[in-house]
């Protein structure tokens, strides 16, 4: 089983944990992180584009002129796609792109993920990082005690630390039950909090 140093929040080593082989030593498939990736970037998508119909936009019914006479081409409507300011034939519609995926894939590619991260060396496991207020120079000058100039901080559901790393575009802190493939992959660096590590591993096995 992998084992991994722990840190507190002064960047000083203060001991270690061992990680569990099910979650963080699995074999890497590439194409599960790209099929997973493709799907949470489609469940995304807000999907609002939206285009006007002949029948949507401005404008009367009535024919423009008579049928013959003029010299000009026989037209039917002001509203018919061809005119300047009429509709928009087979245009965009609000829709949802997202689509479903196994669990058993969702799950596979998050510990691969994990997997990678503690085989290239960007992961970290602190005993928990505590703010007594809000402030994001804090939250800054203890990302750069750990060393990490590029991280997805994960841990339980802290309200000071999240909005103190809000306004810092190199830093996500979210709660344990948020953890994802895009985001891990998104930042140089994971850092999980000790705490966090076993119930990490038993959603994962489970």
């Amino acid at each position: 089983m992998p084992e991994v140093k722990v840190y507190n929040q002064d960047g000083q080593e203060t001991g270690q944990v061992t990680l569990s082989d099910d979650v963080f030593n699995v074999p890497i498939k590439p194409y599960l992180i790209y099929e997973v990736v493709k799907w949470q970037l489609a469940c995304r998508r807000a999907g609002t584009a939206s285009t006007k119909t002949r029948g949507e936009v401005k404008g009367g019914s009535r024919k423009p002129w008579r049928q013959k006479g003029t010299g000009r081409a026989r037209q039917g409507s002001i509203r018919a796609p061809h005119w300047v300011g009429g509709g928009v034939v087979f245009g965009p519609k609000p829709r949802s792109y997202a689509y479903s995926l196994p669990k058993k894939v969702r799950k596979q590619a998050l510990k691969i993920a994990l997997t990678a991260k503690l085989k290239s060396g960007r992961l970290k496991v602190v005993e928990g990082i505590v703010l007594n207020e809000i402030k994001t120079k804090s939250f800054v000058d203890i990302m750069q005690r750990l060393q990490v100039p590029s991280a997805l901080v994960v841990g339980e559901k802290d309200r000071k630390l999240e909005l103190s790393a809000r306004n810092v575009p190199t830093y996500q802190v979210m709660p344990k039950e948020g953890l994802n493939v895009y985001d891990i992959l998104r930042y140089d660096y994971l850092v999980l909090a000790q705490n966090v590590i076993p119930k990490i591993e038993e959603s994962l096995r489970s």
